[in-house]
């Protein structure tokens, strides 16, 4: 297959990769972009970057929650334009859809283009908009998580409107749920900082971790081959990626090899059991990089970056004297995974004079 100078572009643009590492890449790939950029990634040369070309999609991210923290809703209506999002008649638009579908259980856009909103169906209020409004407006996605009695929801959209976090929680009870509320927004703020993709290493797909395991390898010791240039401490090279990487026998040798180093340094075995779980949780800070990056438990609090928010989960926990697990988690960035259009030039001209 020919290597295109657009699709070297593309690749290099996505992946930071040199010009003819990305051609020798799409070489070995046939062509085929996703399978080049595993290949840069798996020789270090690729950062885990996004795809390129994103569409720079304007509009508004919004969050609505209810007064007793029981329901939150989150929506994404974009528009054409920067100008139109912030125009004060498209941003109320936007939060009165946004409680209009907490307000009616709203699952979907055709049950919403069908509901009744100010006495008139949704579909011919929207249409109303966009003509006053000026610009073409499209309600995008949305989503409501609600909890029962013991439950807690809360949210968070940033100030400028891009991004926006849901977080649910299951307490121990109804007191613990009442008292949890502003954490459970702290934590919100959090993950819109932190873009975490999961809440914990569980849901995290197992051939997926293999795959940026090795890419994650590859990246630490490209960069240690520059640091030992440069005469800097270099990269742990870490043993796994995530926590579902580290089963029983996995944690029974890695106890054993902190007994067997114990043992050399000639630490006394009666003082063992005081220094062997700060080993453990040494190990697993080492050997979760992917967890730190991609989930919410596994990732360092932004407000305390010593503890993981899991590690925060249970101290709130017990000082709110009841359990508090996250069971729900949605994040919403302002045109995250449309592709933007490459325009073919000459195709384009002779559309229009054709």
């Amino acid at each position: 297959m020919e290597i295109t100078a657009q699709m070297v572009k593309e690749l290099r643009e996505s992946t930071g990769a040199g010009m003819m590492d990305c051609k020798k890449a799409l070489g070995e790939a046939n062509g085929d972009i996703e399978k080049a950029v595993d290949i840069l990634r798996e020789k270090g040369l690729g950062q885990a970057a996004k795809k390129a070309d994103r569409l720079a999609s304007e509009g508004l991210v919004s969050v609505e929650v209810c007064a007793e923290c029981k329901a939150a809703t989150i929506s994404e209506i974009n528009s054409e334009t920067d100008f139109v999002a912030r125009n004060p008649q498209f941003q109320a638009l936007t939060k009165d859809t946004t409680a209009h579908i907490q307000a009616k259980s709203i699952q979907d856009v055709e049950t919403l283009n069908s509901s009744v909103i100010n006495g008139v169906k949704f579909e011919e209020y929207f249409k109303g908009q966009i003509a006053t409004i000026g610009e073409n407006l499209v309600v995008r996605r949305f989503e409501t998580i609600t909890a029962d009695a013991n439950g807690v929801v809360n949210g968070y959209v940033h100030s400028n409107g891009r991004v926006g976090v849901l977080i649910g929680a299951a307490c121990e009870n109804a007191t613990v749920a009442a008292k949890a509320q502003e954490f459970i927004r702290n934590l919100c703020m959090h993950a819109a900082a932190m873009k975490p993709s999961v809440i914990s290493y569980k849901d995290l797909d197992k051939e997926f971790v293999g795959k940026e395991f090795i890419a994650l390898r590859a990246e630490l010791e490209k960069e240690n081959d520059e640091l030992k240039r440069l005469g800097k401490p270099l990269h742990h090279i870490p043993e796994y990626a995530s926590r579902c990487q580290i089963g029983e026998a996995e944690l029974e040798k890695a106890k054993k090899d902190i007994e067997n180093e114990l043992k050399a340094e000639g630490k006394p075995e009666k003082i063992w059991d005081k220094i062997i779980p700060g080993k453990i949780d040494r190990f697993y800070a080492d050997n979760t990089v992917l967890d730190q990056r991609l989930t919410l438990l596994g990732q360092f609090y932004v407000m305390d970056d010593k503890k993981t928010v899991e590690q925060v989960i249970a101290e709130k926990s017990a000082e709110l004297g009841g359990k508090i697990e996250i069971v729900k988690y949605v994040r919403f960035e302002l045109g995250e995974g449309l592709e933007k259009k490459v325009d073919d030039f000459a195709a384009e001209v002779a559309a229009q004079i054709g």
